[in-house]
């Protein structure tokens, strides 16, 4: 035998020896973290709440994933059970991640949460990979316990939207039980696209990176200011109304919360404008976000409870129409927001036969090149804001396409439960 294949025989025996013995000490695999009721952590139902964390003795390096979903603000909604309507109604389990019938199972519905997916590779799969479950139904963004009775007047429904406390309890722990991370990418797709972004100052202050990165997918929070009319921007609606049933407002609410920590931030009568907020209160720091410009799902989520011709339209064709008017409406003040700032990017294609056009990190990143810019997929965009150096990536598809994504019929049959 020759010395090379000596050596690399002695490399990859010791190799399997490191994984065999990080798996025997609880890495490499899904571990369960349930908070304690005394950090105030809860989901919706007031059951316990719990996140997932795996470990890697390799690299102090971190990938936060915002888990995705509806969201409520009435009984109905919040029980589930439809596509917008709250996700985990019943809380989290603690073999969510391991469970068939959970959209999070294995990670597959992001490549993201998974240390070897079968449709696609991204370098934070060999990092420190939590992820942060969703219970709560206020996009991860609240601080408040509604009471509500729309559906069942007799029967009350107290709902805890604690998303905002949980998300910072989960920081808490990391600081607590993880390394200081060389690099922190914080992500999240639909309702985590909303959280990982609106918690983002939380996440740095609590866990102070050498250097930290956001990708926030298809979660946008459009420039809707409080008294804007609905015909200037129609999010508006949306926005005022979770202002008070999640007590973003309030005394311990995030956006006041916000508000005084970073004054420069933006404006307590604009929820949108922390998305250029946060170039300016971490100018070091590579921000991005990501959407399609035909999503049917966010949209649905933005406007169909609030415009009646929506709701009431007389087919899916006109409805959809609708929805996308508004949506392409709001997208281009929202891109001429993050180009104030000079380390924010965008990646913002069409359209991709896939989960309605709605995000754009679930699954596969196949279906999301930009063919006029020469990116073949999201995936540039990532790798991008991780590593690259001057303004990020700021790429918007002017030239419309339709994208289908090859997936097997066993694989599309096993990932459509898990889809948000």
């Amino acid at each position: 035998m020759s010395l090379r294949s000596v050596l690399k025989v002695a490399v990859q025996a010791t190799a399997a020896s490191l994984v065999c013995a990080a798996a025997h000490a609880g890495y490499l695999q899904w571990e369960t973290v349930e908070l304690p009721a005394s950090s105030g952590a809860t989901c919706g139902n007031g059951t316990p709440y719990r996140f997932f964390v795996n470990r890697t003795p390799f690299t102090s390096k971190t990938v936060v994933m915002f888990e995705g979903g509806g969201a409520c603000w009435d009984q109905g909604a919040c029980k589930g059970g439809t596509l917008l309507d709250a996700v985990n109604p019943d809380g989290i389990p603690t073999n969510y991640m391991t469970d068939w019938n959970r959209q999070a199972h294995l990670g597959l519905v992001t490549p993201f949460t998974m240390r070897l997916h079968p449709l696609q590779s991204v370098q934070t799969q060999s990092w420190n990979i939590v992820y942060l479950t969703y219970c709560t139904g206020d996009v991860h963004t609240g601080n408040k316990v509604a009471v509500y009775d729309n559906v069942d007047p007799a029967n009350p429904m107290a709902y805890h939207h604690r998303g905002m406390v949980n998300a910072k309890a989960v920081a808490a722990w990391m600081a607590k039980n993880l390394k200081q991370p060389e690099k922190l990418f914080l992500t999240g797709f639909s309702a985590g696209g909303v959280g990982s972004a609106a918690l983002y100052p939380a996440f740095r202050e609590a866990l102070k990176p050498k250097q930290m990165s956001l990708l926030a997918d298809s979660g946008p929070l459009f420039n809707v200011p409080r008294d804007a009319t609905p015909e200037q921007a129609p999010s508006v609606l949306l926005h005022n109304k979770i202002r008070t049933v999640w007590g973003l407002d309030g005394v311990n609410g995030l956006v006041t919360e916000l508000i005084t920590k970073y004054p420069g931030a933006g404006s307590a009568d604009n929820l949108g404008s922390i998305t250029a907020g946060l170039g300016k209160i971490f100018p070091n720091d590579r921000i991005g976000y990501a959407n399609f410009q035909e999503d049917t799902n966010f949209s649905a989520f933005s406007y169909q409870k609030f415009y009646p011709e929506i709701a009431n339209a007389p087919d899916n064709e006109t409805r959809l129409k609708l929805l996308n008017q508004k949506w392409r409406q709001e997208i281009t003040p929202w891109v001429a927001q993050m180009e104030t700032q000079p380390n924010i990017g965008y990646y913002i294609p069409n359209k991709r036969e896939l989960n309605g056009s709605h995000c754009l990190t679930i699954v596969t990143f196949g279906g999301t090149s930009i063919v006029e810019t020469g990116l073949k997929d999201v995936g540039r965009f990532v790798d991008n804001l991780i590593d690259g150096k001057g303004t990020p990536i700021r790429a918007f598809e002017k030239n419309p396409t339709s994208q289908r994504v090859l997936i097997s019929d066993w694989f599309a049959d096993l990932i459509a439960p898990l889809l948000p």
